[in-house]
């Protein structure tokens, strides 16, 4: 048993909110999930500023100081490097490419958790009480027009930085699980000798690894999505974003409880209704339980 949660704000005025908003939903969730706990933040001016690469990074043997100065060493000459710390997560934003900011986080860190990367997102997860989290993370104060988070209570792998959702293994990309997949091992198994790398034994990292490839491939969500539900057995409630899209989709049995809310200012999913009594307007939004094997998707 997990807790899922995501919003996704239509209206530009509620961006300064997304943070406080989000932090309600993913506290209403503790009770299914009180091992760790995760989030990604889209569009935050401070942890992930526009014009800039940002990595999110678990597990540094260095300290911000060091890390900055390490990294600032294996960019070009002049680039402005800066770490933010959220510990356990240190965000490093640099205006340079993606790739080229993850590979220098890569050096100077060996043997760090990159927990997520891109322009627009900004992924925070540690281990213990999601409430306790969220006030680590400064949760509350986030900005922007995207979040998702997860509360997680761990059934078949270890309670490690590495084992907490979201995973985030594609550029601005994330996906959050609460089930499980049963033919996992075997799809490790392909992804790996195609050259795929996994940092954690969770199977969610596995079903994030497929999706990613998928959408590598050229796929769009929708049809990503399509591919893991034929090739994926298991119970399964599964919310994927991008910097401009949010997508919901449960099994065919759809045994994991999952309800989505819609106005006219915002959508949102969690795993009980109870996770979205504080949004604004929500006594007259549009809500319904996702139905099985049928995909949701909205785009920014």
């Amino acid at each position: 048993m997990c807790g899922i949660v995501g919003l996704h704000l239509r209206k530009p005025a509620l961006y300064p909110q997304l943070g406080s908003l989000l932090t309600g939903m993913l506290c209403e969730m503790q009770d299914r999930g009180a091992d760790s706990a995760g989030v990604a933040v889209y569009g935050d001016p401070r942890w992930s500023p526009p014009g800039h690469a940002t990595v999110s990074l678990i597990d540094s043997p260095l300290a911000s100081a060091e890390l900055r100065a390490a990294v600032t060493a294996l960019l070009p000459p002049g680039t402005q490097v800066d770490v933010v710390d959220e510990s356990p997560t240190l965000l490093v934003n640099a205006p340079v490419e993606v790739e080229a900011l993850r590979t220098a986080v890569v050096t100077a860190a060996p043997g760090a958790l990159v927990a997520g990367f891109g322009e627009d997102v900004a992924v925070l997860k540690g281990v213990g009480r999601p409430r306790a989290l969220a006030e680590d993370f400064g949760l509350a104060a986030a900005q922007g027009w995207q979040g998702v988070g997860h509360t997680r209570m761990a059934t078949e792998s270890a309670v490690t930085p590495a084992g907490c959702h979201p995973y985030a293994v594609g550029p601005d990309q994330c996906l959050v699980h609460n089930g499980s997949f049963a033919n996992h091992a075997t799809i490790r198994r392909e992804l790996s000798a195609r050259g795929v790398l996994f940092d954690s034994e969770n199977d969610t990292e596995v079903g994030a690894r497929f999706v990613a490839d998928r959408l590598a491939a050229g796929l769009g969500i929708e049809a990503a999505l399509k591919e893991l539900c034929a090739t994926f057995d298991g119970f399964y409630t599964l919310l994927v974003s991008n910097r401009d899209s949010f997508a919901v989709v449960r099994d065919a049995i759809a045994c994991k409880p999952a309800v989505i809310a819609e106005t006219a200012d915002w959508v949102a999913m969690a795993s009980e209704y109870r996770a979205l009594t504080g949004l604004p307007g929500v006594e007259n939004a549009s809500l319904y339980e996702p139905e099985p094997e049928r995909i949701y998707a909205w785009t920014r």
